[in-house]
């Protein structure tokens, strides 16, 4: 396969599944294992996390007015308080995964894990939808809600296949968050969290260079499909939970984890 083609096809999947709690890292690691790519590089984990701000290039551009607003209005408590409440899931998710890296954690080559992971999540979400059929929701992000959301994206990093997108909107959800709601706390957290993994992993990869060369317009090429996917992806996502459950997904990951499950054998 040629190299572009394979860029061209993960950088769909990267777009796709980023935002969508579906994860991108488990399809990723899918394609990757069954699709017959030549090069070392557009395999590895580098190529996966430094494409990734194609996608959150998408996010910036949906949320365009809603982040000018934040920002012009951090004095007032509401505007204020929300973004104090990003930045500390923030900081508690990139603290977590500084301790993570340093302990030599590495994505499991295995697929066994991100089915088991991917099935996991797609049971925990029609859990969640059915228990919330009989409770109130709230629109304001809490403490608790936020805290729960950070580390919903360590849990995501730790076990690929549950998704960064999925275990944050499945932890708002479990603290009685609306689905909106959840989705855009958890589309405004991946912004600092996707950028700040790229940006490290692109700056070891300079000082520290791989066994691999590293082709940075494949990287480009990789990172404008996502783009354009993401963007995609997410303005129909925002649509979908204004009057959907996520249960669809729940099934659909309940039955990609059996899938993988029974082609791993």
């Amino acid at each position: 396969m040629p190299d572009w083609l394979a860029v061209v096809i993960l950088g769909i999947i990267e777009g796709i599944t980023e935002f969508l709690p579906i994860s991108s890292t488990g399809h990723l690691l899918l394609a990757e294992h069954w699709l017959p790519i030549r090069s070392e590089f557009i395999k590895s984990d580098l190529f996966t996390v430094v494409i990734q701000p194609g996608a959150v290039a998408a996010v910036l551009v949906i949320f365009r007015e809603r982040l000018v607003n934040l920002v012009r209005r951090w004095r007032e408590p509401e505007s204020r308080d929300y973004l104090i409440k990003l930045a500390a899931a923030f900081v508690l998710t990139g603290v977590g995964g500084l301790t993570i890296k340093k302990l030599g954690f590495e994505l499991p080559e295995n697929v066994t894990p991100v089915a088991l992971a991917t099935l996991i999540g797609g049971v925990l979400f029609l859990a969640v939808e059915f228990w919330l059929k009989s409770r109130p929701t709230t629109k304001e992000v809490t403490w608790a809600i936020a805290i729960g959301m950070g580390v919903g994206q360590l849990l995501a990093a730790i076990f690929p296949g549950l998704s960064r997108s999925g275990s944050t909107i499945l932890i708002g959800l479990a603290f009685g968050l609306a689905r909106p709601q959840a989705a855009e706390f958890s589309f405004l957290l991946g912004i600092p969290t996707l950028l700040a993994a790229a940006a490290k992993e692109s700056l070891d990869a300079i000082r520290h260079p791989p066994a691999f060369p590293i082709d940075w317009g494949m990287v480009a090429l990789g990172a404008v499909v996502a783009a354009i996917t993401a963007f995609i992806a997410v303005k129909w996502l925002l649509k979908f939970v204004q009057g959907h459950t996520f249960n669809g997904f729940g099934v659909y990951r309940i039955l990609l984890g059996a899938v993988i499950l029974w082609l791993a054998r």
